[in-house]
């Protein structure tokens, strides 16, 4: 049901009986269309007292007509207060709780601060969370006003009993935020329509390869990328092209170019084995590959197809340089609709059609396709660019691959939907290049990999990065001391986020908190050092028991299950992978973990990272985690050591590591190691039994952990 451009989502499931209504947020507009919707059935507001509310709201609760209640959150006895309210609720009566204006990141699902949650939950009233979505916050730069509601309010699932917990809260209302967002229009578009409307609406904003140093305005990309698109759609009929190129402007455009020919690009990791190469393209089907006559000769181990499959960027520009020229001109008169008319993008795929394909890093196995739809991609733009904030003119390092999901995702449909300068780089690991860059261009966000961060802290003077206003890393774990070391060098404190490929990729991230207007007001934090952060806009979340899969709070370590908009359809032509994984509209992660009581989510390892000893869930990471500190190789630039399984018949697995430092009597440093672990307060079971000497610790191109090569090298040693 609507009303004046408000949508009203599973308030028809609101019990005849009464129920204490927490909204995440409530402005003032917000409120009086909720109390129509309410009416006629008896309301009382419930507000703390001194809470910071819009004067428009305190003249609304001050009429004679309108019945209120306050409550103060220093009362050593919610429960009374509970009791005291109960009558308000009798005869289907309503309580609707107001929040407080709280200072708060733009997508935050709760406005309302841990301590007035807790206070709220120990009233033992039933409890529904309601969503309230702004669509007007939550929007792409490429989207119309005209088509967003002005709210969106979604009713969440009745909390009774024990149910009524500050967990319980956190994950109803994220369920019902993240059904907010998945109704909103935009996600039913073409994620080539927008790349279009990016680069008209942008098109003095410039990409600028730190390989050559050429800019190039979005408006001549956009004219190449139409020309291009033209000889893509005449070379192939298959449906997905290959892209075997590096982050540049030749990458950025062979992308764009394979969407506007309504095919699907498929960038390949030029750095994989060539069985996984050969695996990757048998999957997708390919006969026709981008690439660069420059960068074919770069990677000569590169299991390279036939010349007549390649197409050559640089040989194929300059004879369509009249065409180019053409749809420049024509980009700059005719008004996009028109011009997508032209193209036929307007009947080429869209929302739940597959725009993009990636493969998974192939770190325990072989690599799987992970089909990307036009949803999948526009959610996930909108989830972490609206949560960044960038400011106007803000400007990109995109040094991460192309085959990588967040190098894709935030470097390449991020800066040309939102309008941000972007200046790549074919190489993550040329930190003195790079930190150039960044102060020659004002960049203003890093995205990079705590190994790569490393670099930096070796190679680079500070005032290199004094332009850069947030660092962001994934991939792997962000050690605290390295977060640290790296504030002490750079005065900027590197905030950790989280996603996966199948989730297109960004799920969470830490930002920097947003500033009270005055000292009353409260800070709904956004950062804390050692979780991933709180869950982007339209991410629902559950937690199961490791070993019997019952669900968990989410308060509870466990197995992570997400929900949104920003989740794949499925693996590539394996319905059997997909079953396992993807269970009634919900994606098992494979990573365990829990949130805290801020809605912080923290990652305590894989599942592919565990061992079961003697029926006991071992972490690999937790116990690295201990070894680096002990053995003080966390400022170390490459990884040193890695925690393996090897199987054990006594007690299934026992705990080995590699190691690439340097040892003289391994036999002795695995008895002092022990002991150094257990007084640390390791169990026994969890400490390392073997160390298997290695000349480097495998790890991929991305940065992460090889865990099958890791797990090769570790059998390979004691013949398992």
């Amino acid at each position: 049901m609507s009303s004046a451009s408000v949508s009203f989502l599973g308030f028809e499931n609101l019990p005849a009986d009464g129920v204490l209504l927490v909204p995440g947020r409530l402005p003032h507009r917000e409120l009086l269309s909720l109390a129509s919707l309410l009416a006629p059935r008896s309301i009382t507001w419930l507000i703390e007292e001194g809470a910071m509310v819009e004067p428009e709201t305190r003249d609304y609760l001050a009429r004679d007509d309108v019945r209120a209640a306050t409550f103060s959150q220093e009362d050593p006895d919610p429960t009374a207060i509970g009791e005291a309210l109960r009558p308000k609720l009798e005869d289907g009566a309503l309580l609707v709780f107001i929040p407080g204006d709280a200072a708060a990141r733009r997508g935050t699902a709760c406005h309302i601060t841990p301590a007035h949650l807790a206070f709220l939950c120990a009233l033992n009233l039933p409890t529904l969370p309601v969503a309230v979505s702004i669509p007007a916050e939550l929007r792409l730069a490429t989207e119309s006003p005209s088509r967003l509601p002005s709210a969106i309010f979604v009713l969440g699932d009745r909390l009774d009993g024990e149910e009524i917990t500050v967990p319980g809260y956190h994950e109803s209302l994220l369920r019902a935020s993240e059904t907010a967002f998945s109704s909103r229009q935009f996600l039913e578009d073409s994620l080539a329509e927008h790349l279009l409307t990016g680069l008209k609406n942008h098109g003095g904003v410039c990409i600028h390869d730190g390989s050559d140093d050429s800019s190039l305005p979005y408006s001549k990309l956009l004219a190449a990328a139409i020309a291009l698109s033209r000889e893509i759609r005449d070379a192939t009929d298959k449906k997905r092209v290959g892209i075997i190129l590096p982050p540049g402007k030749g990458g950025l455009l062979a992308n764009i170019a394979v969407l506007f020919a309504n095919k699907i690009p498929v960038n390949l990791n030029f750095t994989a084995s060539q069985e996984a190469v050969q695996s990757a393209i048998k999957q997708s089907d390919l006969d026709k590959f981008i690439t660069a006559d420059p960068f074919v000769r770069k990677v000569p181990t590169f299991p390279w197809p036939p010349n007549r499959d390649l197409l050559l960027i640089e040989r194929i520009l300059p004879t369509i340089g009249k065409r180019i020229k053409k749809w420049f001109l024509l980009s700059r008169i005719l008004p996009t609709a028109l011009l997508t008319r032209l193209l036929g993008l307007n009947k080429g795929s869209r929302g739940d059609d597959e725009a993009i394909l990636l493969f998974t890093s192939g770190s325990s196995g072989e690599p799987k396709g992970v089909p990307l739809s036009h949803r999948n991609v526009l959610a996930n733009v909108c989830q972490f660019g609206t949560r960044l904030s960038l400011p106007p003119n803000a400007g990109i390092l995109g040094s991460l691959p192309l085959f990588h999901s967040f190098g894709c995702t935030v470097t390449l449909w991020f800066p040309i939907i939102e309008g941000a300068r972007l200046v790549t780089y074919p190489s993550p690991l040329e930190t003195k290049r790079l930190a150039e860059l960044i102060h020659q261009h004002k960049l203003n966000l890093l995205l990079a990999t705590p190994t790569f961060l490393r670099g930096y802290m070796r190679r680079v003077d500070p005032e290199l990065l004094a332009s850069l206003n947030l660092v962001v890393t994934g991939a792997e774990k962000l050690p605290t001391n390295l977060a640290r070391s790296f504030e002490k060098k750079f005065g900027l404190l590197p905030f950790e986020g989280y996603g996966l490929t199948e989730t297109s990729p960004a799920t969470n991230v830490n930002l920097p908190d947003t500033e009270a207007p005055n000292a009353q007001t409260p800070v709904i934090s956004s950062s804390k050092l050692g979780s991933v952060g709180p869950f982007l806009p339209g991410i629902a979340v559950r937690i199961t028991d490791t070993a019997t899969d019952e669900r968990c709070a989410l308060n509870e370590s466990g197995i992570i299950w997400l929900r949104g908009a920003n989740i794949f359809p499925g693996y590539l032509n394996r319905e059997d992978l997909t079953n396992e994984v993807i269970i009634d509209g919900w994606f098992k992660t494979g990573d365990v973990g829990r949130l805290d009581e801020n809605g912080f989510l923290y990652i305590e390892g894989r599942m592919s990272r565990f061992s079961k000893i003697a029926g006991e869930m071992v972490p690999h990471e937790v116990i690295e985690g201990h070894l680096n500190k002990m053995l003080g190789l966390d400022g170390e630039e490459e990884r040193k050591i890695a925690v393996v399984g090897l199987p054990d018949e006594k007690k299934g697995e026992v705990i080995a590591l590699l190691s690439a430092v340097p040892s003289e009597v391994p036999e002795q440093e695995i008895v002092d190691m022990r002991y150094k672990l257990m007084d640390e307060g390791i169990p026994s079971l969890w400490c390392p039994k073997f160390i298997i000497p290695v000349g480097e610790i495998p790890v991929l191109a991305s940065g992460k952990l090889d865990l099958k090569t890791c797990d090769q090298l570790a059998r390979a040693s004691h013949g398992k």
